[in-house]
């Protein structure tokens, strides 16, 4: 990046004019290298990062395992003389997604290509040995992703495999000169991220897995709360049983005694 000198202040401050009769205050040389050296931080700070985010991206809108995804593919153009007329996406193949679509592009046609994997894969109780390997886009004559331009490709894929899985999905870029980029080199976590990285993303746990446990939780505790009210309504159904046998008993051991005091004093009056 090319940076201008800046140029003296041309303020009427006494520092920089001086006073009538005297030959005028000359600029510092410190300053100016000061100005410099900040401009060129700013460079080697806003260079690096402006480098970093001009690769090939991949986001997942729901990266959860088991489940289906759309991947969005952020692609830039980083020539300054050349289009981008095609990219493609390499599949995985040792956790390989069975079903992939594509959302149409105005100005490109997109392949899905299919065939045989390496080796075949257990899924579901059974095998895999055909997958969806490679989706290319390329561009309509005349359409191009052009300099300082980026496209997007989308694509609907899954089943995700299992939680903690890093999804690899190097591309290839080719240019309308006939330059190729490989986007294929591995992110190790830790380490800084390397010139042409392949673009990946990590998959996650159902958070189903969470509800359902929250859930047969609650069905757990309402069970056993079912099951401890039932038996102090037991408890208290046997309690109010005893006590009305038992209230019934007196009553008639009353009338009784009722009975025999009548009977007595009948006798003692004749």
């Amino acid at each position: 990046m090319t940076h201008s000198t800046p140029t003296p202040s041309t303020s009427s401050d006494a520092a920089t004019t001086g006073t009538a009769g005297d030959s005028p205050a000359r600029p510092r040389r410190g300053t100016h290298r000061t100005a410099a050296a900040a401009l060129l931080a700013g460079a080697l700070v806003v260079g690096p990062a402006l480098a970093a985010s001009a690769h090939v991206r991949v986001s997942a809108d729901d990266p959860t395992a088991g489940g289906y995804s759309v991947l969005t593919f952020r692609v830039p153009n980083e020539s300054d003389t050349a289009g981008t007329t095609a990219v493609t996406v390499d599949l995985p193949t040792d956790t390989p997604l069975r079903s992939v679509s594509v959302e149409p592009v105005p100005g490109w046609s997109a392949e899905v290509v299919t065939g045989d994997l390496p080796e075949p894969v257990a899924v579901d109780g059974g095998e895999l040995a055909e997958a969806p390997l490679h989706v290319t886009w390329t561009a309509d004559p005349g359409v191009e992703i052009g300099p300082g331009e980026f496209q997007r490709f989308v694509v609907s894929a899954g089943p995700l495999p299992e939680a903690g899985t890093d999804v690899v999905l190097p591309a290839t870029q080719t240019y309308s000169d006939g330059e190729v980029v490989a986007w294929d080199e591995p992110v190790v976590a830790g380490e800084e991220e390397p010139n042409a990285p392949a673009p990946s993303f990590t998959t996650v746990a159902a958070a189903d897995d969470e509800v359902a446990t929250t859930d047969a939780e609650v069905t757990a505790t309402a069970a056993s709360a079912s099951t401890t009210g039932a038996a102090a309504a037991d408890a208290t159904d046997s309690s109010a049983r005893w006590l009305a046998g038992g209230g019934l008993a007196v009553a008639v051991a009353a009338f009784l005694l009722a009975l025999v005091g009548a009977a007595g004093r009948r006798r003692a009056a004749r």
